[in-house]
């Protein structure tokens, strides 16, 4: 029997409070991490998921510590402070989530700069900054047996052009950090960090729900698998990639989407 796990580890996840980043902190909570670090623009949203993380430790017997800093990191001097706390509530990190992250869906001709700028901010330019901040306390733990990880959450939005909605900064964004974490993967590498991506199709969270909504069950119908995605999926691809059975793989995207992928499409026309 293989047992994947992140025993003794810390965790970082940005944008850990709701949907994919909460599913994945919780991941961690259940399979051995004694210290999980999330964090949201919002003091009262890292207060409820630092509360319901504690719960689902409790309830499965776990005892891991959870660190919840408010923090909007789309802002240079912001993203700082979060790393700085962070460092100052845990001794080491071996594992970053860079997860954060917005969208916004407009026509062309309504799609303004600001909003496509605001989504480059946070799901890039954060992302980036996040994992150069990190990057220095992760290579210092950091074995051939068993690298630490960097794990950027990216989308399959990032692996077809399809789009009727208008997403334009979000799909820019999306392909952006899965190239950057191919480039990130050669450099890191020899330094016993691992970066992979994950390319996650739909999941029904509070970004996703208003376009859910209107599809109705079409885009669960059109999935290969017959269904959206449920968290299990995510988290066991975050433990496995997290584990040290995973210490071989690195550099690459992975959609996590039943296969919708391969029809050409992220999202079905409405």
């Amino acid at each position: 029997m293989v047992d994947f796990n992140v025993n003794g580890k810390t965790a970082v996840v940005t944008g850990g409070t709701r949907g994919l980043g909460l599913h994945t902190a919780e991941a961690y909570v259940l399979n051995g991490a004694s210290n999980v670090v999330i964090t949201s623009r919002k003091q009262q949203a890292c207060k409820e998921a630092q509360e319901y993380l504690e719960n689902v430790a409790q309830q499965a017997g776990k005892t891991v510590k959870i660190i919840a800093i408010a923090a909007d990191i789309a802002k240079e001097e912001d993203c700082t402070r979060f790393y700085n706390e962070t460092m100052k509530a845990v001794e080491k990190v071996d594992i970053l989530v860079a997860n954060a992250g917005a969208s916004w869906g407009a026509p062309l001709k309504d799609h303004t700069v600001a909003a496509f700028r605001k989504v480059i901010d946070l799901n890039v330019v954060a992302v980036f900054q996040t994992i150069k901040l990190f990057t220095p306390e992760l290579e210092k733990a950091g074995t051939p047996e068993d690298p630490l990880r960097i794990l950027i959450m990216s989308s399959v939005a990032s692996l077809v052009a399809s789009d009727p909605v208008g997403v334009y900064g979000y799909l820019a964004s999306k392909s952006g950090v899965s190239h950057m974490g191919k480039n990130l993967a050669l450099q890191l590498g020899p330094r016993n960090i691992t970066v992979n991506s994950l390319a996650p199709g739909f999941f029904p969270t509070k970004m996703s729900n208003g376009l859910l909504s209107v599809a109705g069950d079409m885009m669960a119908e059109q999935n290969p698998r017959g269904r959206l995605g449920e968290k299990e999926d995510l988290m066991n691809v975050v433990i496995f990639l997290s584990s040290k059975q995973a210490n071989y793989i690195n550099g690459i995207v992975l959609p996590i989407d039943g296969g919708s992928y391969n029809g050409g499409a992220f999202m079905p026309k409405l």
